[in-house]
């Protein structure tokens, strides 16, 4: 039996609602306060599609803090140990923000509008709140707000094809992690090469809510053809390549060199961060790893085990059908660590062993082949 979700003003919709429910949406969960999508046909069918084709994802759970004013970079710097000194208009920046202990309290993407105009592009925790925060404890000449902006993701090995149908064939010249004004109906909307998929695509940041229904039906329009259809961020996916999710891989008491962040950290950059003091202190006692079973199953208990020591727990998993294994993300003990280890994971099948491997996982390393999808 699944239990319904009681929908109410506080879990806000979004001006594609209408649109995805039209899609035939079959799930939702709720992310910064609002609906999002989890599930259309099913979990693996809606994998091939994306895997395949191209979809259209509505992300607008995907909330912009914009910060402007003469101290905006000061207060995105104070939230943040990765050194954006040199950060430029037109480039999109993965940040962790990280609270004085070193927890990572969001892992937002950072745009630089303009020298005193910046968006964070934030996962599912309250920034604003801790924003507007430390602009009044420090006394900070900012502005801290959530504009009416509204992500679309394009995704899928179509999805370029697609957009420059809409936005012109300029939409190709993007790089990734790179963001450009594009006009769509006379109206600028900031476009990226980025998303929350390893498969490729754009998203789309709509700042006219009339134009959020339009914008939609012309990527359907246009890209019958190709395949479209809608989506949303996929599970199966998202743990093949290795994409960490808040809340689940990292939270307030993992820092970024437990997760495998530490590159996002500038330990001896001469700036001005909350974090920085303590993580240049600490010494990390876990490590997120991946581990894989050679066969489909349920992991019944988020613990795994070296012999009978407890030695780390599982934040996220799914099946390959891609693969024909069970993948899993492991919070480990240091010392647990070692070369071609296994560990037991209880199972609806009993206890299975499956092998520790670095993250993202490499599968050409780990001799498993590719599966094209059953038709």
């Amino acid at each position: 039996m699944n239990p319904e979700l009681s929908v109410s003003r506080r879990i806000r919709s979004t001006p594609f609602t209408s649109r995805v429910e039209a899609a035939g949406v079959t799930g939702y969960t709720v992310y910064n306060h609002t609906r999002l999508a989890t599930k259309f046909q099913s979990i693996e069918a809606d994998y091939w599609h994306l895997c395949e084709h191209v979809q259209v994802w509505d992300v607008s759970c995907e909330k912009q803090v914009a910060i402007s004013g003469p101290d905006a970079y000061r207060l995105i710097q104070l939230m943040t140990p990765r050194d954006l000194s040199k950060a430029y208009v037109g480039r999109c920046f993965y940040v962790p923000l990280c609270n004085p202990q070193g927890g990572i309290v969001n892992d937002p993407i950072a745009i630089k509008l303009s020298d005193n105009n910046w968006w964070l592009s934030i996962a599912d925790t309250d920034v604003m709140l801790w924003a507007q925060g430390l602009a009044t404890g420090f006394n900070l000449d900012v502005s801290v707000t959530e504009p009416d902006v509204w992500p679309l993701a394009v995704q899928g090995p179509k999805a370029e094809e697609l957009m420059a149908r809409v936005f012109g064939e300029s939409v190709r010249e993007i790089k990734f992690f790179n963001i450009k004004a594009m006009s769509y109906q006379g109206v600028d909307m900031q476009v990226a090469r980025s998303g929350w998929s390893k498969q490729g695509g754009f998203e789309i940041y709509v700042n006219d809510a009339s134009l959020a229904g339009p914008l939609w039906d012309e990527l359907f329009d246009k890209g019958q053809d190709l395949s479209v259809g809608p989506g949303c961020p996929n599970g199966i996916e998202r743990v093949e390549s290795g994409l960490l999710s808040l809340g689940n891989d990292m939270d307030y008491d993992t820092t970024p060199f437990e997760c495998g962040l530490g590159q996002y950290v500038d330990l001896d950059a001469n700036i001005d961060s909350l974090s920085l003091p303590a993580l240049r202190q600490l010494v990390p006692q876990r490590q997120l790893k991946g581990l894989v079973i050679d066969q489909a199953c349920t992991i019944s208990d988020s613990n795994v085990y070296l012999g009978d020591l407890c030695v780390g727990e599982i934040t996220s998993q799914a099946y390959s059908p891609k693969y024909g294994v069970h993948l899993a993300f492991v919070l480990c003990s240091l010392s647990a660590l070692g070369t071609n280890l296994t560990l037991d994971a209880h199972t609806n099948l009993g206890i299975l062993q499956g092998q520790l491997t670095p993250l993202p996982f490499n599968f050409d390393a780990l001799g498993l082949i590719p599966k094209t999808p059953a038709k």
